[in-house]
């Protein structure tokens, strides 16, 4: 079992900048891809970004491409997403996700292990 706990979000006005953290627990973090999806209010969750379990390599949504980052530190199990350039349409609960796998994924089934969410308000 991997426990996941986002943490980072809030309430931030257009242009702004959030950084979220995912932090995990149980087992060894370091074999993990690990991905951050979103789900707006009345919309289905989407991708947003993914990382490998060694962060050599990196996916992003068209949507957020340019102005998310995302990175891992495995020393301390936790991944991270930088947004930046937040538009009102990033407004979302954004979600932390952890697949058994060296690989990350666009697709939300591939994920073995989810956070509870942690709700990120754009305001214009």
């Amino acid at each position: 079992q991997v426990q996941l706990v986002e943490s980072g979000g809030g309430l931030v006005q257009a242009g702004g900048s959030l950084k979220l953290s995912c932090a995990a627990s149980g087992r060894t973090f370091g074999n993990y891809a690990m991905g951050w999806f979103r789900q707006a209010s009345g919309k289905e969750r989407e991708f947003v970004s993914a990382i490998s379990w060694s962060g050599g390599t990196t996916k992003y949504a068209d949507s957020v491409k340019g102005r998310f980052t995302i990175s891992r530190d495995n020393a301390k199990n936790t991944v991270y997403l930088q947004m930046s350039s937040l538009k009102p349409e990033d407004t979302a609960v954004y979600y932390c996700a952890a697949r058994a796998d060296y690989s990350p994924s666009y697709y939300f089934y591939h994920y073995d292990y989810w956070g509870q969410g942690t709700q990120v308000t754009v305001s214009s």
